[in-house]
Formats: C-alpha cells, sequence, structure tokens
C-alpha cells in the first residue's frame, strides 16, 4: 500500500458541509442568558460579524467557500492523508493506522480553517478587529495569521499558563500583528476579579473567553471570533473530512474507527462529520471515538445540560456536555483541551450514541507521543498526542483479537512550540 495518498488539487473542496442539515433531530436551540427564551441570530450581532451568524444559523447541507478563502486554503491544503505504515509494525498489529496530517498549515494547526473563513466575513462585513481566546496559542495563532491576510487585526486573550509555558505561540501571534494579553487579566471587568484575587491565576478557556466577548460588546468596531465549539466553527473544519473521504478512496480504504481528541470540538467534527453523514445516510459501518484528557472529561465526567459558553455568563447558553462554567481545570500541557464544555453538535451525537468518548492522563498522553515521533518522526502536539494514544490502544486492541480494522485519526498540529513542555514531561 502507499504510504501517502496524493495531494492533489481536486481534493479541495469547493464547498463546506454542514452536518445539520443529515440530522433529522437538531440539539435544542441556544437560550438568551437574559430571558432563557430561544436565541433570535440578531441577539448574537452584539459581539459577532453578521456573515457569520449567518453560516451559524443555516442548515444548508453545503456552504460555497468564497474565492479568496480557497486562494488562501490552497497554500497547504489538500493537507497529507498518511499510513502510519512505521507505527503498525512497531506495534505488530493487523490494525492499518492512517492519519490526516493538519500541521502542516501556515501556523501549524487545524484551526487555520475556520480561522481564514471567520478573517474574510469579518473583512467583508467591515470589522476592523476580532477579539478572541487561546487556550495552547493555535487558535490565537491561526487567527492573527488569518487576520494579516484579510486585513483585519486580531486581539487575543491567552490563558496564563499556556501564556507562561508556551512563549513561543505568542511570539508568532505578535508576528502576524497580533496584540495578545495574559488572561485574566486587570484590563477587563471579567478578569479583573480573578487577577485581583490571584495575579497568578492559571485561568481557563472560560475566563479567556469572557474577557474577549466582553470586549467586543464594548466596542461598536470590534467583532469577536471563536475556534471552537459553535456550529459554524465545525462547518468550516469539515473541509478536512471532506478532502479525507476522497484521500481514503484513492488508498482504497474505509475507515472502521475514526478518532480526534476533544477540548471545544472543532478538531474531532472536522474529520469525523463528513463520515458521520456515510453513517447517517448510507449506512456505513464506521465508529467514532472523542479523546478527552481525564483533568478535563466535559463528556465523561459533565453533565449534558444548558450552561454558559465562558466563566462570567455573557454568552448564550449553550445545551452540551459541561464540567460547569465555574471549572478550573489544572494547567496541563494540553492547553488547548482545557475547556469546561463541548460543542453542542458533538454533544448530540454522544447523547445519540453515534459517538464515544474517552479520557486518558497526561502520563500516557506523553507515552504515546514519544512513540510517535520515534515511528513516524513527527513531534504532536500535546493535544493531538490523545487521538494518538487512542489509535495506538485500538490497535493493540485488534492484535489480541487478530482482527483487520482500518483506524483514521486527526493529527491537528505539530509540536514544535510544545516542545518545553515535552521537557518538563516527567
Amino acid at each position: 500500500m502507499k504510504r501517502y495518498a496524493s495531494r492533489n488539487p481536486k481534493y479541495l473542496p469547493e464547498k463546506f458541509y454542514n452536518l445539520k442539515a443529515d440530522l433529522g433531530e437538531l440539539p435544542p436551540p441556544p437560550l438568551n442568558p437574559a430571558t432563557r427564551q430561544p436565541l433570535n441570530p440578531s441577539d448574537l450581532e452584539a459581539i459577532f460579524p453578521k456573515s457569520f451568524i449567518a453560516q451559524e444559523i443555516s442548515t444548508e447541507r453545503y456552504i460555497p467557500i468564497p474565492s479568496p478563502v480557497l486562494e488562501a486554503y490552497s497554500v497547504f491544503r489538500p493537507t497529507p492523508l498518511v499510513y502510519a505504515s512505521r507505527l503498525q509494525k512497531y506495534l505488530n498489529t493487523p490494525a492499518r493506522i492512517f492519519y490526516k496530517y493538519e500541521g502542516v498549515s501556515p501556523t501549524g494547526s487545524h484551526k487555520t480553517n475556520t480561522a481564514l473563513m471567520q478573517a474574510y466575513l469579518a473583512n467583508q462585513d467591515g470589522i476592523t478587529t476580532l477579539t478572541t481566546e487561546t487556550g495552547a496559542g493555535q487558535w490565537g495563532s491561526a487567527l492573527s495569521y488569518a487576520g494579516s491576510i484579510f486585513g483585519v487585526r486580531a486581539r487575543v486573550y491567552m490563558v496564563r499558563a499556556s501564556f507562561r509555558q508556551k512563549p513561543g505561540r505568542r511570539i508568532m501571534m505578535e508576528l502576524f500583528g497580533g496584540e495578545v494579553m495574559e488572561s485574566p487579566s486587570p484590563t477587563t471587568d471579567s478578569g479583573r476579579k480573578y487577577y485581583q484575587e490571584n495575579p497568578d491565576h492559571p485561568g481557563s478557556l472560560g475566563i479567556a473567553i469572557s474577557e474577549a466577548v466582553e470586549v467586543a460588546a464594548k466596542n461598536p468596531e470590534f467583532k469577536y471570533s471563536l475556534g471552537s465549539v459553535l456550529d459554524a466553527v465545525l462547518l468550516h473544519q469539515s473541509i478536512i473530512g471532506l478532502e479525507a473521504e476522497q484521500q481514503c478512496q484513492e488508498l482504497g480504504i474505509n475507515p472502521d474507527l475514526i478518532i480526534g481528541c476533544v477540548g471545544g470540538g472543532s478538531n474531532f467534527a472536522g474529520l469525523s462529520f463528513p463520515f458521520v453523514r456515510k453513517k447517517l445516510k448510507e449506512q456505513a459501518e464506521i465508529k467514532f471515538l472523542a479523546v478527552e484528557p481525564e483533568v478535563c472529561p466535559s463528556i465523561t465526567g459533565g453533565k449534558l445540560t444548558y450552561d454558559h459558553g465562558d466563566s462570567v455568563g455573557l454568552t448564550p447558553l449553550l445545551f452540551m456536555y459541561t464540567l460547569g462554567k465555574d471549572f478550573v481545570p489544572p494547567p496541563i500541557h494540553a492547553g488547548g483541551l482545557r475547556y469546561h464544555g463541548m460543542a453542542p453538535l458533538v454533544s448530540h451525537l454522544v447523547k445519540k450514541g453515534i459517538i464515544s468518548a474517552r479520557a486518558y492522563p497526561q502520563d500516557k498522553i506523553f507515552q504515546a507521543a514519544e512513540i510517535f515521533l520515534k515511528t513516524e518522526g513527527i513531534l504532536p502536539a500535546p493535544e493531538s498526542a490523545h487521538a494518538i494514544a487512542a489509535a495506538i490502544d485500538e490497535a493493540l486492541e485488534a492484535k489480541k483479537i487478530n482482527k483487520e480494522i482500518n483506524i483514521l485519526f486527526n493529527l491537528s498540529g505539530h509540536g514544535f512550540l510544545d516542545i518545553s513542555a515535552y521537557d518538563r514531561r516527567k
């Protein structure tokens, strides 16, 4: 078997795929936090660009990708789909393992997919600045890069634990023209409370979201941009799975199991949702596994209920698996997975039994990352190493029963700027 599927330009989709068109039953709608009634799209205009809102509420099956965004994608897309033959040989398993490698993007992660689209929409709406949060820094880097392409500034509230662990990400954001704030900060009402209680507060994505939303709500020239969770973000990320479908056909394989790490859900959803369509509409025999950290187990340890997406309570109420908006996880190295809630669409599929979930401790994640580096030659981001750990476990389980299966996972980012985390892993 070939080790790589080709990166033929014809595999770059011209439209995003919207899973909502094929669900039949949609998740419960977002609620207005003041009235607790279903959210009116106009309620979102205080913080989001209008063009983004239109995509957020759309139930159209396919959404065209504008030509300027396609041009920006063509710099790095289609991304590789790789047969991890060396990992398979190391494990001595009959399972064949494949990964879609999103680390080749300009900022090294899948986040660039939605960042480019959101920056383009903001520019079309005349927005000068997008505010946002970032955990490990991948999303902040992606939005800063996308803003430099489409003429929109990025103000990024970076979770303090990652701000101090990963200075390389901050430097990258600033090189692209982004403004980076350590969160919680004393510059917003949302952050000041936490900062005054403890200037060394490790922060959380929920707190950083509150700061970014507050700034957008108070400044008419600013709007807010979110890197995961929302329907439109998952829509943009579907480009991963759409490419992977065609690349799998080229290699002559049908995935039996699709794996992705989950923090807010965009990485996992981006790869899996086009294949979920195959399960829903074509009765394809595919299993889906979402992997999260044990210390922030929103699916495996949380409740399915309405909750705010931020810590202060400024955002709409989303029906999702959540640990509660006040939850502050320990400062693990997989900073992009330190979020208290899960995307409503991912949560809905878990409830329906289409997706299963698993949580792993950090030491197991680093062990899997080292194996992957030594076999496949790529240092993964700690977030993506969660998917690798699950792929290894599933491949070893297949070995026990001598079963040939095809495992596909999303390698959503490289670990070059996380190298200090590996130095402190023990």
